[in-house]
This record gives structure tokens, C-alpha cells and sequence, in this order.
């Protein structure tokens, strides 16, 4: 049986979900293959003496400032998390080698950033793929390492031009067709429109801002008193409590944490949120026009997929959430035209991307068998 090692972070949230919907994949197409989950940073630190020492795990940080919306700066915290990623590369090695000489896996799948020169360095003689949960790179040394004799997976032609001008061959890009979204995005839900006091005739948005929302949701709710909205959450119980207390002229369904964004999304009209790669990718796989913002507040890594949304014409990108009621207003009568253009994506990178770690198992298995029997000849 192969090992296949998904390694990911914590770190927003992404990097882990993808990794769980292609070991769901995996498990449910019954490859024979032993997959395992590394999370990097308890690889890195497994006494969590970072923790011990800060009272917060490495992400943790980065992610409570996502929830609280403070994102302003971070493209020179970047820099900064780069230089000292290069300042540790000795010492990361030094802990990645043992690792990956006990675990003894065949092929190592990188669903993370910023740490892909240490990753391949600590893995020779055993094939890298790097899976891209962002639209498009953002150089340097994000995540397109130049020099690496490795695969890449991208899910937009930005990607695949940036790992060519990186130096990479044909025969190292893979073009997915879009992000990784998990396997419930592909599978029929049991949730009703009506049921939640929806009406069937009049279009519906779907707000969402991730696990633990965001406080601009309550703009967003008073601005659309009278848009039949549907407002996701996740975690935040004290924003789920306003938002129930404002005054609506409309039907509002606002949702606490569940497992079904899926299904939630499929009843709406439009999407409006934050221009994440996870959740613009599953709204427009879930057929809604999107309506995002691009500011001096947007994650850098981010700022690329407002261009996309423009370039494919499917949403609305917006310099604020404060112009939100004008935007539904000149989005509603366009609904039909960007629902084409939505409907042109056809995004199967969570199937595509088994396909290709079967034949990367299978080639390296025939070089395996080639040299042992050039040698055997010998």
C-alpha cells in the first residue's frame, strides 16, 4: 500500500479543508493508498514550546486577527514571515528529515505556502506536489518555489503563466479547473427555501465571512432590510444574536456553525462576502453571481481573485460594503447574464487531483521497476 502525506496548517482554514475533502476523495474512490494528515507546524514545534511561550499556537494569531478583520499590514508581516522562514531553514530541516525518514511516505502533497523550498530540500528522492488553494501565486517565494524539480497544481491560467515564468515545464504544471472544494459541494441537499420562509419568487444573497463572521455583516444587514438575505455565522454566537435583533423587511435566516454551507448556498440567488479563493470558488461552483471587495484591507494573497471576478465577469467588486445596497441594486437585473457566465466553470479539481497523484504513484513505481531491473540485468 502507498503513503501519501497531505501536509496543511491551520492557518485560515482552507489549507486543512482541502486536504480533508481529497482524503475524503481518496477514501471514497477506494484507492489503495494509506493517507495521512501532517499538520506542519506540530512537525515543526511538536512540544508546542511556541505555545508554551506566547499562549497561542502559531496560527492562532493570524487567525484571530481574520475573525476581528484586522488585516491591514499583513503584506509586510509577509516579508517579514519569509525572512524568518529562511532564517529557520537550517532547523526546520533538521526537524522534517527524522520525520519523513520514519514515516517512509511515496509521494508528499504540499497544500500549503511559504514553506515549499523546506518541504522539497527535506524530501529527496521522493516526489512533491504542490497543490495551490490560492487562485493565483503571489511572488516571490509564496507559493512557487524557482528551481524545484517538483509538480504544481494550478487552478487558473494566471498560476500556470507564473510557473512557467518560474521556470517550470509542461510537464510540471497541472491545470485543475478551480480550487478545491469539499466533496458535499457535489452532492444534493435536503435543505427547503420555503421551509425557511424564503420565497421561491423573489432573489435571495447569502452572506458569508467565514467560521467566525464578521462585524460587517451588520452593515450588510441594515443596508438590505428588504433583500431576502440568508447570513452564515459560523461560530460568532454574539454577531448571530444582532443580527436577529435587527429590524428586517424581509425574510432573514441567519445560521449559526453548520456543515451544510453547501446546501445553504444552493438556495440563495448571489453571494457577498470576502474575496476568498474557498469561498468565491464555492459559490460560484453553487451557480451565484458574487459580490466581493478589493481595499487597502484585502489579504494580499487575496487581491488577485478581485481581478479574476472581473476578468470572468461573474460579480460585482466593490471598494467598500458601504455601497452594498446600490450594488444588489444594479447586480439583481444582470442576475441572468453573470448566472451564464457562472455557469461556464466547471470545477472538479477535488476528483482531478487524485487522478493525478495515481499516475505520479504509477510512473514513480515504473521507474522503481526499471532500475531494478537494469540492475538485476547488470
Amino acid at each position: 500500500m502507498k503513503t501519501v502525506a497531505l501536509v496543511y496548517f491551520n492557518a485560515g482554514g482552507g489549507h486543512r479543508a482541502a486536504a480533508q475533502a481529497l482524503q475524503s476523495v481518496i477514501a471514497e474512490q477506494g484507492r489503495p493508498w494509506h493517507v495521512q494528515l501532517v499538520n506542519l507546524f506540530e512537525v515543526l514545534d511538536p512540544q508546542g514550546l511556541f505555545r508554551k511561550l506566547t499562549g497561542l499556537a502559531p496560527e492562532d494569531y493570524y487567525n484571530k486577527r481574520l475573525a476581528r478583520g484586522w488585516t491591514l499590514g499583513l503584506s509586510q508581516e509577509l516579508v517579514l514571515l519569509q525572512g524568518l522562514i529562511r532564517f529557520g531553514h537550517g532547523a526546520m530541516l533538521r526537524r522534517l528529515q527524522p520525520f519523513w525518514q520514519a514515516l517512509a511516505p511515496d509521494l508528499v502533497v504540499s497544500l500549503v505556502p511559504n514553506f515549499n523550498r523546506v518541504l522539497y530540500e527535506s524530501l529527496p528522492g521522493i516526489p512533491l506536489v504542490t497543490v495551490m488553494t490560492d487562485i493565483a501565486d503571489l511572488p516571490p517565494n509564496f507559493w512557487i518555489e524557482p528551481g524545484q524539480d517538483q509538480h504544481l497544481v494550478c487552478g487558473s491560467a494566471k498560476a500556470v503563466e507564473q510557473a512557467r515564468a518560474a521556470g517550470y515545464g509542461d510537464e510540471r504544471i497541472h491545470r485543475s479547473s478551480g480550487m478545491i472544494l469539499r466533496p458535499d459541494f457535489y452532492r444534493a441537499s435536503t435543505l427547503d427555501r420555503a421551509a425557511l420562509g424564503l420565497d421561491p419568487g423573489r432573489a435571495a444573497g447569502i452572506v458569508l465571512f467565514g467560521g467566525q463572521g464578521s462585524q460587517v455583516m451588520q452593515t450588510i444587514a441594515r443596508e438590505l432590510h428588504d433583500t431576502p438575505l440568508i447570513l452564515l455565522c459560523g461560530h460568532n454566537q454574539r454577531l448571530q444574536a444582532r443580527l436577529r435583533a435587527l429590524p428586517a423587511a424581509a425574510p432573514r435566516v441567519v445560521v449559526g456553525h453548520t456543515s451544510d454551507v453547501a446546501g445553504y448556498m444552493r438556495l440563495a440567488d448571489f453571494f457577498i462576502g470576502k474575496p476568498g479563493p474557498g469561498s468565491v470558488s464555492e459559490a460560484l461552483h453553487c451557480g451565484l453571481p458574487v459580490i466581493v471587495t478589493r481595499n487597502t484591507w484585502t489579504m494580499p494573497q487575496e487581491r488577485y481573485n478581485t481581478d479574476w471576478v472581473r476578468e470572468n465577469e461573474v460579480g460585482l467588486v466593490l471598494p467598500n460594503f458601504r455601497d452594498i445596497r446600490a450594488a444588489v441594486a444594479a447586480l439583481l437585473p444582470r442576475l441572468d447574464t453573470l448566472r451564464t457566465n457562472v455557469g461556464r466553470l466547471h470545477n472538479r479539481a477535488v476528483f482531478e487531483v487524485p487522478e493525478l497523484l495515481a499516475r505520479l504513484l504509477a510512473a514513480d513505481r515504473a521507474s522503481q521497476d526499471c532500475r531494478i531491473t537494469v540492475t538485476a540485468t547488470s
